[in-house]
């Protein structure tokens, strides 16, 4: 039987146990970071790392900081706008207006719709 699995008897992900085939666990530190809502939320970095100055609040989503007496403020959440929305927003009516009275005059004289 030539064929055989290479890997029997193994799962996947197996790989060497234990801190002597995987060499010295860097040196760690924790640190606090809360949020407006008052979480707090303490991830471990390598103790040389530069830490963030923020931190995503895994519980509430909102921006966390490391002074707890002085949280960042919630995001802002903006309204779905809709492509008519943004429009209004660059032309005025005068604008639209002059537009759409330009597109159909060529209409009328039969210069769109040919291709």
């Amino acid at each position: 039987m030539s064929g055989g699995n290479a890997i029997r008897g193994t799962r996947v992900g197996a790989g060497p146990m234990g801190e002597a085939e995987r060499g010295e666990a860097a040196p760690r530190i924790r640190v606090s970071y809360w949020c407006a809502k008052g979480h707090e939320t303490r991830p471990s970095f390598a103790a040389d790392a530069q830490l963030p100055d923020t931190w995503d609040c895994p519980r509430c989503g909102w921006p966390a900081s490391r002074n707890r007496d002085e949280p960042p403020a919630p995001p802002k959440t903006e309204p779905y706008k809709t492509h008519l929305a943004y429009v209004r927003e660059r032309r005025t009516p005068e604008e639209g207006e002059a537009i759409l009275a330009e597109a159909l005059a060529k209409l009328r004289a039969g210069q769109l719709g040919r291709f």
